[in-house]
């Protein structure tokens, strides 16, 4: 399966983005997608899952009640609404899919086999 982000860009504190993910190929309704990030400077990081029914999805407690994970399994697209962005928002955000039906969201990189190419987040202060 082969990913596609996009929608980041530049904004600034306290405004929102949408990031969307794509994927090609078939049974996206068996994947768990997941969005991990990586800031300047840091390590990846998860920033949230959901699994391939949409009724499990996890957030990091960096983001927790400012972002909102979705998903449409009709348009193969995964979606990160973000909201009150901070500057240590600012991250390549990456979306990543897991052949999997568990209701458990994973939150290791480890654990999600396909990876699409990222997409630049910047939030000034």
């Amino acid at each position: 399966v082969q990913l596609q982000a996009s929608g980041g860009g530049l904004v600034q504190a306290g405004d929102s983005l949408r990031l969307s993910c794509t994927t090609s190929g078939r049974s996206f309704n068996f994947y768990m997608m997941g969005w991990f990030r990586q800031g300047p400077g840091k390590e990846h990081e998860f920033v949230g899952g959901i699994s391939n029914s949409g009724r499990s999805i996890a957030y990091a407690d960096a983001v927790k009640g400012r972002f909102t994970i979705s998903r449409d399994n009709g348009k193969n697209t995964v979606y990160l609404q973000m909201n009150n962005l901070k500057s240590e928002d600012t991250a390549v955000y990456y979306c990543a899919a897991r052949s999997s039906t568990s209701q458990e969201v994973y939150r290791a990189r480890r654990h999600y086999n396909h990876w699409g190419q990222g997409t630049q987040v910047t939030v000034s202060s």
